[in-house]
């Protein structure tokens, strides 16, 4: 069995083709199903962020399959191989633990994908494409994060892509605490977008959202205005910050829409960041005049800083996953060493469990104890020792030593002559 990663991020492809092969919540479960149905795959977990669509997967070939199953998912872009990138086993382990520390985000350290990993996983255990090996590696992967979060500052002044969405508004032409700003989608990042715009005294916040009723929530924990949807094209030329993050397979807005608001502001400047993937405002937006349009790639830039200081506790963090993954590996490599000895005592209890029912059966039908019992040794005897006796008979016709001298070794002290033998051996090679 081998452990596999397999996947793109923001270090690796554009957003471009990010979107392609990004997975809406909907969309998850019906994925992991086709994920099971795989014959080389034995266990998977479907990660898909803004920043990342990653396969994690325990599997019986070299993980082609992974490859071969993304680049057949229906929108994926026909270049997808040549940006992918590929882990196995304690590499694996290694990229899983440092997703889940935020050592592999965009902005690094960053607290929300360790929620998003948790929530892949609980997908899949749902599904029920969980339960093995990559089970336990994944729970491995949160007390790690766990645990270098506590020990160093990779989590302290946490920092953010909505937070580092809300500094780029501070720093642009537009004062907060004059503007009104416009936030479409309802989910965690916009909920991350809304507390910091409030600690920033924005003067007005409209929160829009397919769903009314959960842009109305945020919006009475928040002090915005809520707004369904439909009513964008409405408000649109009131904002002059757009942050949208939806999970919208297309654009919420289009370059017409925004070429009639722009009018209608007489062209005074608008600034849009849209942290979705796919995205949720059309590419064709930037360059138009009067327009700065930022998407979840351009935050590149702006976020060097926070890579600068968290050097330090990276470094920190980067040793304790090392520990992590060597102990990790350790205990894999002991369990696949096992699995002989679990199969054979599987096999051993399934015997007598058998012979001891119809042993149980005979007593049952009024026949004598010592009967029954005779019956009980003859039978598990012959279930236990079958499979080894005809191993050993086919192995002596080959001429295949070997094998013999593995049981005279198990059994060196059960045996008779065994030890007599061995000592013999030892003489021989001493003399030798």
């Amino acid at each position: 069995m081998k452990l596999h990663v397999l996947g793109i991020n923001h270090q690796t492809a554009p957003v471009a083709l990010r979107e392609t092969v990004a997975f809406a919540q909907d969309a998850l479960q019906p994925a992991l199903l086709a994920l099971r149905n795989v014959p080389s795959v034995r266990e998977a977990v479907l990660l898909s962020t803004c920043n990342r669509t990653e396969l994690y997967a325990q599997t019986v070939d070299d993980g082609q399959s992974l490859a071969d199953w993304l680049a057949s998912y229906p929108q994926a872009g026909h270049d997808l191989d040549a940006y992918l990138y590929r882990h196995r086993d304690a590499h694996a382990v290694r990229h899983l633990f440092r997703v889940a520390t935020g050592l592999d985000s965009l902005v690094l350290g960053e607290p929300q994908i360790l929620g998003q990993v948790k929530q892949a996983w609980a997908a899949s255990r749902e599904a029920g494409v969980l339960g093995g090996p990559l089970d336990r590696m994944f729970q491995q992967a949160f007390a790690t994060a766990k645990r270098a979060r506590t020990d160093t500052r990779i989590g302290a002044n946490p920092v953010s892509v909505a937070s580092t969405a809300v500094r780029l508004a501070q720093e642009s032409f537009a004062r907060l605490d004059e503007s009104t700003v416009l936030l479409i989608g309802a989910g965690e990042t916009i909920e991350l977008a809304a507390r910091h715009l409030v600690e920033a005294r924005v003067q007005r916040l409209l929160i829009a959202n397919r769903t009314l009723a959960h842009a109305q929530e945020l919006a009475s924990r928040h002090g915005g205005i809520a707004l369904p949807l439909s009513e964008l094209d409405r408000h649109l030329a009131e904002a002059d910050v757009v942050i949208s993050a939806t999970a919208s397979r297309e654009p919420i807005l289009q370059r017409a829409q925004i070429e009639h608001a722009m009018t209608k502001r007489r062209h005074r400047p608008m600034l849009l960041i849209d942290l979705a993937v796919p995205r949720d405002i059309a590419s064709d937006v930037a360059g138009m005049r009067d327009v700065f349009l930022y998407t979840v790639d351009d935050l590149e830039r702006a976020i060097e800083d926070n890579r600068r200081s968290r050097r330090a506790a990276a470094e920190q963090a980067e040793a304790i996953i090392e520990l992590q993954v060597a102990r990790f590996v350790e205990q894999f490599q002991a369990g696949t060493r096992q699995q002989p000895l679990l199969r054979l005592r599987a096999h051993g209890d399934a015997a007598r469990v058998e012979a001891l029912a119809k042993a149980r059966q005979q007593l049952a039908a009024g026949v004598p104890a010592e009967q029954a019992l005779e019956f009980l040794a003859h039978t598990l005897t012959n279930r236990l020792l079958h499979a080894p006796t005809m191993a050993l008979r086919d192995a002596a016709l080959r001429g295949d030593a070997e094998l013999s001298r593995a049981v005279e070794r198990m059994f060196r002290d059960a045996l008779p002559g065994t030890r007599q033998a061995d000592d013999s051996d030892a003489a021989d090679d001493r003399s030798a």
